[in-house]
């Protein structure tokens, strides 16, 4: 594969990487060094679990980088009335965008109305900001993933995303493994919504090689925990 210069990535990756910090160990201090690489290396947005909204506002104030936080993450199992109240409060407290996890169950079990009224929830909430519809592809057939899409571009989303990156392989099917975004799921969520809807890549995206392929597929963003790595390769 070529190799590609730093400045190169810079011009071409920074600003669709959304830095990503998600764990559920991190600290004040590990907030605080996710804000200055993003600061520093001029990365769209940093990505974090509401209770550090707050805090990543402050920090960012003066720059452009904007506050994307998750909404019934990671599971998706919240109620629709929890999903809204917590996409309102972010929204009120700072954040720019919203990443919230789909009803799987209720997709699982064919519930196009369940699932799209709990995506409306969240996008009424926003009022007017991004909603990105996490889909958790790596448990979903392609048929899943195309219905996702449509409920998502119906209840009026503006990103349907792939992974929250916590996705895992059954423990009793083998090795326990990260499942996260593909080249073949961002080809067809882009095949599904078109120039319609944006597509966000996330999941295990640790290279730069990887990071263009999935923008060559048709990923408008990529959700990474890795920003300032990438561009450093």
């Amino acid at each position: 594969m070529t190799s590609r210069s730093p400045s190169t990535l810079d011009s071409s990756i920074a600003q669709k990487i959304e830095h990503t910090l998600l764990s559920p160990l991190a600290t004040r201090a590990h907030i605080d060094r996710h804000c200055a690489e993003a600061r520093t290396h001029e990365l769209f947005a940093v990505c974090v679990h509401p209770t550090w909204v707050p805090r990543c506002v402050e920090l960012l104030r003066e720059t452009p980088v904007v506050v994307v936080t998750v909404v019934g993450f990671p599971l998706g199992a919240n109620t629709s009335a929890a999903k809204a109240f917590e996409c309102a409060t972010a929204l009120r407290q700072g954040a720019a965008e919203i990443d919230m996890v789909l009803s799987l169950g209720a997709l699982k079990a064919g519930d196009r109305f369940g699932v799209r009224d709990d995506i409306a929830a969240v996008v009424k909430a926003a009022d007017g900001r991004p909603v990105k519809v996490i889909l958790e592809t790596a448990y979903l057939s392609d048929s899943e993933k195309q219905l996702a899409c449509a409920l998502a571009e119906e209840a009026g989303a503006q990103f349907v995303k792939t992974s929250t990156g916590f996705a895992r392989q059954d423990l009793q099917t083998g090795p326990v493994q990260s499942l996260g975004a593909t080249v073949h799921d961002v080809r067809l969520l882009r095949a599904c919504v078109g120039e319609r809807l944006r597509v966000k890549a996330s999941g295990g995206i640790r290279s730069a090689d990887l990071a263009h392929e999935l923008i060559a597929a048709g990923a408008d963003r990529i959700g990474t925990s890795a920003g300032p790595a990438l561009l450093a390769k």
